[in-house]
């Protein structure tokens, strides 16, 4: 029977396929109950934070159309909406998604308090999107995590920072056990352990630089230096998030991968070990130094990347049985394939980036879309596990492609324009538009966007249209 559509009525939990001696099947074991629900409550505020990116990517869209920017509130209301947009659709759906996850992996252990976290980040989300329209207060472009210096947005912010916080304790407090067999059941629980322990390092990152970030230091240069370290530290939950994603969507697709159980718990483990180079860089420099940053960005490129490696290829090799899926798992294979493909193109921009230009913003477009696609289809798949319908049809399989193709248009159309030297985090005549190529570039990356946040959207509609559907069997 296919992992999409087996029966829901188990004990307090299922154990997933053993492996055979053809490769291995990674799945993870889903509780029913307490947790569950639980878990589509981190899901409601998952699908909440796209819809909200999507009406700011909307605004960003009306901010740079003359006639239409002028009923906008705030002279400069495209980097206000750019920034309740990137921390919706990065912060917000990566640590309800994760919530989500750290629900199912853990035990019933406190279940109020992972409650009171989804709480805390409900309020915290809200707060900062309603602050876009209330108040005034600079953008501030800050890597990691931009801000608008507004009383509402910053209490917003440290809101959704406690939730948060209070979310990864319980989830360390209540993780469970991989186990002695090193399955692959045990294989995405070390991920999962790994994940929540990596987003502790950030949140002990965050407060360190709040404690010793000079106050003398004002605006960019602040938030820069404030959010560095916790945010290096993030990137390796995302990715360690992410990899538990390609695992499973693989097993979901039946694919049995030539990578045993001990080595890809290996590769989890060397992106944790990596983790830890960021108290070690605050211990050893300063935070302002140049060296505190290189070894942070290094610890991110060497830890992260080699854990990766081995885990596409292992995908790639079973290419070959995820042709031969099943047809219900077409969305699921799609979304798999194009987030390693966006993923490596991120990666490989990153290799090349030569100054302060658009090509920065294409690796970090196609790194975090390439994490965003494989937690969309996951999502997908544990849907019949938390009691909704499959999502199927034809809208299901192009979402993927759709979403991931305007991505890849997006962030070709940026490497394109940073070649002409075109800046970063400019709008509108700011950008200096000189030559055709210059103008071409930008073209095929708004072009993408527009691609993009349909395909986004679609994510939500399909993902709605499931949840109100009855599973299959219970109508």
């Amino acid at each position: 029977m296919n992992t999409l559509t087996r029966p829901l009525a188990t004990p307090a939990a299922q154990r997933a396929t053993p492996a055979r001696s053809d490769g291995t099947l990674y799945d993870l074991a889903v509780p029913q109950g307490a947790q569950r629900r639980l878990a589509r409550a981190w899901l409601a505020l998952a699908l909440a934070a796209l819809i909200g990116s999507g009406l700011f990517s909307l605004l960003l869209v009306l901010s740079r159309t003359p006639g239409v920017n002028a009923w906008l509130p705030g002279v400069d209301f495209f980097r206000v909406a750019l920034v309740v947009h990137v921390d919706l659709s990065v912060l917000v759906w990566f640590v309800a998604l994760g919530g989500l996850l750290w629900s199912l992996a853990g035990s019933a252990r406190g279940l109020g308090w992972s409650w009171a976290a989804l709480a805390g980040c409900g309020a915290g989300a809200a707060a900062m999107a309603l602050a876009a329209f209330v108040g005034s207060g600079a953008p501030i472009m800050a890597n990691y995590i931009p801000v608008l210096e507004r009383p509402l947005f910053m209490a917003g912010l440290v809101v959704f920072g406690i939730g948060a916080g209070v979310l990864v304790l319980r989830s360390l407090v209540a993780a469970s056990k991989p186990g002695a067999q090193f399955d692959g059941d045990g294989v995405l629980r070390f991920g999962l352990n790994a994940a929540a322990v990596s987003a502790a390092v950030a949140l002990l990152a965050f407060g360190w630089s709040w404690l010793v970030v000079p106050r003398t230091l004002e605006g960019r240069a602040y938030y820069e230096i404030l959010f560095w370290g916790g945010g290096h530290a993030l990137q390796f939950t995302w990715t360690l998030l992410m990899l538990v994603a390609w695992l499973w969507l693989a097993g979901a697709c039946g694919a049995r991968l030539r990578l045993s159980p001990r080595v890809a718990l290996l590769m989890f483990a060397l992106a944790l070990v990596a983790v830890f180079v960021t108290p070690w860089a605050y211990l050893a420099h300063d935070v302002a130094s140049v060296e505190h940053r290189d070894l942070l960005t290094w610890a991110m490129r060497l830890g992260g990347g080699v854990a990766i490696v081995p885990v596409a290829l292992a995908i790639a090799l079973a290419l070959p049985s995820l042709a031969r899926a099943p047809s219900q798992t077409r969305a699921l294979r799609a979304a798999l394939l194009w987030s390693i493909a966006l993923f490596a193109a991120g990666g490989l921009i990153g290799v090349f980036i030569n100054g302060a230009n658009v090509r920065i913003p294409a690796h970090y477009h196609g790194c975090i879309v390439g994490v965003t696609l494989a937690l969309m289809g996951l999502s997908w798949h544990l849907l019949p596990r938390l009691g909704y319908a499959t999502p199927q049809g034809r809208l299901a399989t192009l979402q993927p492609a759709l979403y991931g193709a305007g991505q890849l248009m997006h962030i070709a159309g940026l490497v394109w324009s940073g070649g002409y030297g075109v800046q970063r985090k400019v709008a509108g005549a700011e950008q200096v538009l000189r030559s055709t190529g210059e103008v071409a570039g930008m073209g095929l990356m708004g072009l993408g966007g527009l691609v993009a946040i349909v395909g986004g959207l679609l994510y939500v509609v399909v993902t709605i249209g499931a949840m109100r559907r009855a599973p299959e069997g219970r109508a």
